[in-house]
């Protein structure tokens, strides 16, 4: 019974293909203090940069809104000035909401959430529980909210208390001063006012995001059984496995299997490709590609090198532009000529080398022929 215990305890990292099932069905990193902190910094930037532009545009629409002169009587054309005032006021207006739209854009983008998950809006009867909404309200999550909670005011309550201390004398002077320069006085208090306590909300993210992070990594934790389970869906059980490395080994043919044999060396990636060269001094003008293979076939190539002994080294990159670029019979690309020289040189030397303990040399394949995993040109 302990032994079980212990295998379904949630002690190991999710793993990616868990972390990508959990977003795909909504449950992604955000933080509600990220996004008000970016919300606040976006306002404060406009008040900043066109706050005056706004007041001006509000100013002038009321300005004209009370001046009647014996035109507006006679060309009466509401619609006409509606649209002439309500467009110098709404631009202004309409550059504060595509700041915002790119504030609340930004904010799930700096987590890696952003995106549209349909099974997030899906109805979700446990949520109708009441027991599930206690749970959350007096467990350790609720208790972490009301942490926040207390955390935010107390922080910016004291920064309001502080800037209202600070700017008591100026706000006192506003009376004694005429109408303009006591609104750009408070514009520019309020501007300011509200970058300060943006910084504050900025304070309260950087708090937040990592402990957003620790709750879902915890939440997400799996146990070794559920490693092993998921590992037997992705790659298929041992039996299975063993099946499909059979069916691999009929797929080469027997003049295959024969070109293996005689190979020179194997290039692998290490396990999605395998490419198998033969280079015979004195009889081969250029290293010849006797086989090559992909999934099942690349494994079968391994191992039927491993039975004869051939060598077998790891070259990704190498691996992916051989397989990509050349056919079985042919010689080697002419650009990778120098690459597979190098390899050829340290395999014919293989035995003095692992006896002096020599690492296998790096080799350079030329941009030209990067190439990813489903054969698709990179850089």
């Amino acid at each position: 019974m302990a032994g079980q215990t212990e295998k379904d305890q949630k002690t190991e990292q999710p793993t990616p293909k868990k972390l990508a099932d959990s977003a795909r069905d909504g449950d992604v990193l955000q933080s509600r203090e990220l996004a008000t902190a970016l919300m606040m910094l976006v306002a404060a930037g406009w008040l900043i940069a066109a706050g005056g532009w706004f007041v001006r545009s509000a100013g002038d629409l009321l300005s004209r809104g009370l001046t009647i002169d014996h035109r507006d009587i006679a060309d009466f054309a509401p619609g006409e000035a509606l649209l002439r005032n309500g467009v110098e006021l709404l631009l202004p207006l309409a550059s504060l909401f595509a700041a915002a739209l790119l504030a609340a854009i930004a904010g799930p983008g700096l987590l890696g959430s952003l995106g549209w998950r349909g099974k997030s809006l899906e109805f979700k009867g446990n949520r109708m529980n009441p027991m599930s909404g206690l749970k959350r309200m007096f467990g350790a999550q609720g208790a972490t909210e009301l942490g926040k909670a207390l955390a935010k005011v107390a922080l910016l309550g004291s920064i309001g208390y502080w800037l209202v201390a600070k700017n008591l004398p100026a706000i006192l002077h506003m009376a004694s001063s005429d109408l303009h320069s006591a609104v750009g006085l408070a514009g520019q208090a309020i501007g300011h006012a509200v970058l300060v306590m943006a910084g504050g909300l900025v304070v309260i993210a950087l708090i937040d995001v990592p402990t957003q992070w620790y709750q879902r990594n915890r939440r997400l934790m799996m146990s070794k059984q559920e490693i092993k389970d998921e590992m037997r869906q992705s790659d298929g059980a041992p039996e299975l496995k063993q099946a499909q490395r059979q069916r691999a080994h009929e797929m080469l043919s027997g003049s295959a299997r024969k070109a293996v044999s005689e190979a020179t060396v194997i290039l692998t990636n290490p396990t999605h490709f395998s490419v198998a060269l033969r280079y015979r001094p004195g009889i081969d003008a250029a290293p010849v590609v006797v086989a090559r293979g992909r999934g099942d076939v690349a494994l079968a190539i391994r191992e039927l090198a491993r039975g004869t002994d051939v060598p077998i080294l790891e070259y990704p990159q190498l691996a992916r532009a051989i397989y990509f670029t050349a056919r079985a019979g042919r010689v080697i690309p002419e650009e990778l000529f120098v690459a597979v020289a190098t390899i050829l040189a340290f395999v014919f030397r293989l035995e003095r080398a692992v006896a002096e303990g020599m690492a296998q040399p790096a080799v350079d394949v030329p941009v030209s022929h990067h190439f990813d995993a489903d054969g698709r040109k990179q850089g």
